[in-house]
């Protein structure tokens, strides 16, 4: 979906914005154009110090560190697992893919008739217990994600639905897939944020599902990690001992658990090196401090609003929810969440395309709160004094939400919004821990606030957002789709040819809003405060990190 995610990883309260509206603002920091730029502070390896360690905030220690499965799925724990597991691409600021040659010598599409690819393995990949890596793990995984067998919970199929086999090619370092049907975005596959496991995590399952509730004992990476500690909220990795690539400039990266709240508070007080600003006084805060740097490229992240259509619900109803999202001000929640950060706020109108992509139009309903109002009394939610009553019930409706500033204003936003029209919104933040499993997943919401997160490749998560498949909702969490809307994402991954697929795949878009699926609320600008002496690390827009580079400057 838009940057399309290989995996449409929801963010938990890594959020963006509570923007002052005073005059006395300093310059914006960006327009939010994606696929411009990457701002890392790039240096060559000569330049930085061996050794340190690179400390982080996150909101969580992962619940399950099998990024494919349904509880693992999740940008922040992604932000992690990058350092320790294999993937086919590596990509620039603008988009533009290259093979990973730490981990294969070569990928190529080597038959459009049917569509076949050849993995080629690195000769010295290994496992951190030794193993090397095989087709095996590629077979594995692909097997795991291919749905025939729905034990498997997975968070996304990736494209193995459309794999006829995976096959040994001419030895044990490299993997053949053919494919059954086309398949955009094959590139994807083992790239973005969906990454290489070994097979005895993909092998059944059990162990796809609970093998990795604790921990990543067996990993690929420049780094491994080292230690989970719990009372305190520490993650610890460490270099990798059986790495075969450049060895990595720092020893060890910790990632600490903070309410986002506190980071830049941290920051500040040298207890981070890095973290996602959220809001303009953290902009202002960190300019203030010598040695923090802001670091800006406009982010694959977006802030997301889903409503809950399953039978049975309040918004069961198609009707109602495009009623709904019309009498929402999105142009209001831009300007007041980023008014001071990007020269010209606006809302996100695309489901599948971020501004500044290829492909990205304006398809989102127009904000009319007297349309909304009388597309309401026509589906029978009669305006009864403030509120609206139907069949004796009262329209009333949950917004849920990691618990965090900026999500609060934005529900505040909307209440104030669809008041207007007599809808009445109650605002129920929860905490960080676990709310993906226990909330969203459950369908326990009426609609829901969070961020999603994507990567190089388009088209991948159209059918993990927007299909609606029985017993496997992936990330479609509202239960909401049809029929119609499931073939028109299938015609859309099935096109190899790039312009057609982006045709169809903005006909998927309108499709989506016609539906009154979700709405897109607001792009994240990428403002990150960073230490003014670390390398190659910061804000990277499209771009995929050099793990081993990353440091501080001698």
């Amino acid at each position: 979906m838009r940057i399309g995610r290989g995996c449409t990883a929801a963010i938990l309260a890594s959020g963006l914005a509570l923007a002052a509206c005073s005059g006395n603002t300093p310059t914006p920091t960006g327009t939010g154009t994606l696929g411009m730029t990457a701002d890392i502070n790039p240096h060559p390896r000569d330049d930085i110090k061996d050794g340190g360690n690179l400390r982080l905030p996150t909101p969580e220690i992962p619940v399950n560190w099998n990024a494919q499965q349904v509880d693992g799925n999740d940008g922040d724990y992604a932000d992690i697992e990058r350092f320790l597991l294999p993937r086919a691409f590596n990509t620039d600021a603008a988009g533009n893919l290259t093979v990973n040659h730490d981990y294969f010598t070569d990928v190529q599409l080597t038959s459009t008739n049917p569509q076949v690819v050849t993995y080629t393995i690195n000769p010295k990949a290994v496992w951190s217990d030794g193993r090397p890596v095989t087709w095996e793990d590629i077979a594995s995984e692909g097997n795991s994600l291919s749905g025939k067998n729905k034990d498997f919970q997975i968070a996304i199929s990736n494209g193995f639905d459309r794999v006829a086999k995976i096959e040994r090619g001419a030895d044990d370092r490299q993997a053949v897939i053919t494919f059954d049907k086309g398949y955009a975005d094959w590139r994807g596959q083992l790239s973005g944020n969906s990454m290489l496991y070994p097979k005895e995590v993909t092998a059944t399952p059990d162990a796809f599902n609970r093998s990795l509730v604790n921990g990543l004992p067996v990993s690929a990476g420049p780094f491994l990690l080292q230690n989970i500690d719990r009372t305190n909220g520490l993650i610890t990795l460490a270099r990798n001992p059986k790495w075969w690539g450049n060895t990595p400039k720092l020893d060890t990266v910790t990632f600490r658990v903070l309410d986002s709240n506190a980071w830049t508070q941290d920051l500040q007080n040298n207890e981070l090196d890095a973290a996602l600003l959220r809001t303009l006084p953290d902009l202002q805060s960190v300019r203030a401090v010598s040695s923090l740097t802001v670091r800006h490229a406009a982010w694959n992240r977006w802030r997301y609003f889903a409503f809950n259509g399953a039978p049975g619900s309040l918004l069961a109803d198609q009707q109602v929810r495009v009623a709904i999202s019309k009498a929402i001000d999105r142009q209001r929640i831009a300007d007041t969440l980023q008014n001071g950060i990007v020269d010209k706020p606006q809302p996100l109108n695309s489901q599948v395309f971020l501004r500044g992509q290829h492909g990205y139009q304006d398809d989102a309903p127009a904000f009319d709160s007297d349309a909304a109002a009388k597309e309401l009394d026509a589906a029978g939610w009669v305006r009864q004094g403030d509120g609206r009553f139907k069949d004796g019930k009262k329209l009333t409706l949950r917004d849920v939400f990691v618990q965090d500033d900026a999500h609060l204003q934005v529900a505040k936003l909307i209440q104030q919004d669809l008041g207007k029209i007599g809808v009445e919104l109650t605002i129920e933040p929860h905490p960080a821990q676990r709310f993906f499993t226990d909330v969203l997943q459950t369908g326990n919401f009426d609609v829901a606030q969070f961020l999603l997160s994507g990567d190089a490749f388009v088209f991948s998560s159209l059918p993990q957002v927007f299909g609606l498949y029985p017993n496997d909702i992936q990330l479609n969490y509202g239960r909401i789709g049809s029929p119609e809307l499931n073939a028109l994402i299938d015609q859309t991954l099935s096109e190899v040819d790039p312009d057609k697929a982006i045709a169809l795949a903005n006909q998927v878009d309108r499709k989506v809003f016609e539906e009154g699926h979700s709405l897109p609320l607001i792009q994240d600008e990428g403002n990150f405060g960073v230490r003014s002496d670390l390398a190659n690390f910061g804000s990277p827009g499209l771009a995929s990190y050099d793990y081993t580079s990353i440091g501080f400057l001698k």
